[in-house]
């Protein structure tokens, strides 16, 4: 694998927020390492992303009943935009500068500007980190694969509930589309 030119990169940290994390049984490793992958990322000057799942008032009533993960917040209020189960956890937390896109939805890219922000900052390369391997991580390889973008997926700064789904993605699935490699291999692709 190539290395990876700073200017021209992300590391984008995916729905680490504290109603996602805490469905995790080892949470506060996988914050860890997610907040380790992040200072290695500033240190060596790799753009940095977030992206977050919250919903405003207005967001409900766009859920059609035909949503299968997300029909269920729409009759009871959940994640709501300003609650702080949707906030990005702490140890991880944005500065300025950074990119911070909410969605309503899986992936990073359906609902938010966020292909038109890494279009401003003249980003091809994706660094992927998040919660979870099932979820957002799938989704993003899956479009951003479609948007032409190099993908790198950080295989111990994604998690999901399921091992077993974890694992079968980051070693068949995702290969198809992505470099998967770990916070130590990206490490060794970054200029010093």
């Amino acid at each position: 694998m190539p290395d990876i030119d700073p200017a021209h990169s992300v590391l984008l940290i995916m729905d680490y927020q504290p109603g996602i994390i805490r469905n995790l049984p080892n949470a506060d490793q996988q914050v860890a390492r997610a907040a380790r992958v992040l200072a290695l990322a500033r240190s060596r000057g790799v753009h940095v992303g977030y992206v977050r799942v919250a919903f405003e008032d207005a967001d409900y009533a766009n859920i059609p009943a035909t949503n299968k993960s997300f029909s269920r917040l729409a009759g009871g209020g959940g994640f709501n935009a300003d609650a702080p189960e949707t906030a990005i956890d702490e140890r991880v937390a944005p500065e300025p500068g950074d990119i911070v896109v909410r969605k309503t939805r899986v992936g990073a890219f359906s609902t938010t500007d966020l292909a038109q922000q890494l279009r401003a900052r003249d980003i091809d390369t994706l660094i992927l980190a998040g919660i979870s391997t099932s979820g957002v991580v799938l989704s993003t390889v899956r479009d951003a694969a479609d948007h032409d973008y190099r993908i790198v997926v950080l295989s111990d700064g994604c998690a999901d509930t399921d091992p077993e789904v974890h694992d079968l993605l980051t070693r068949k699935v995702f290969p198809r589309q992505a470099e998967v490699v770990t916070i130590a291999d990206f490490e060794t692709l970054l200029p010093t």
